[in-house]
């Protein structure tokens, strides 16, 4: 099973920790707010996935169980 992230848009306040720690699924809006690759995470990104979604300070992205690899 894999895993996908998903944003909160109204929790989240634009800081843009996500984008610094895992730039490989996020991207940052003009304003500050993150755009999410909605593709399931590989393996070896997933570590990766968990870090930015941990260090969410308002807690707006999560992680979810992803389709089948």
């Amino acid at each position: 099973m894999s895993i996908r992230l998903v944003l909160n848009p109204i929790a989240c306040d634009g800081r843009g920790v996500c984008a610094e720690l895992f730039p490989e699924r996020i991207s940052l809006d003009r304003w500050g707010y993150p755009i999410i690759d909605d593709r399931p995470i590989p393996r070896g990104l997933e570590v990766h996935a968990l870090r930015a979604a941990s260090a969410c300070p308002v807690l707006a992205l999560l992680v979810r169980p992803g389709t089948p690899e």
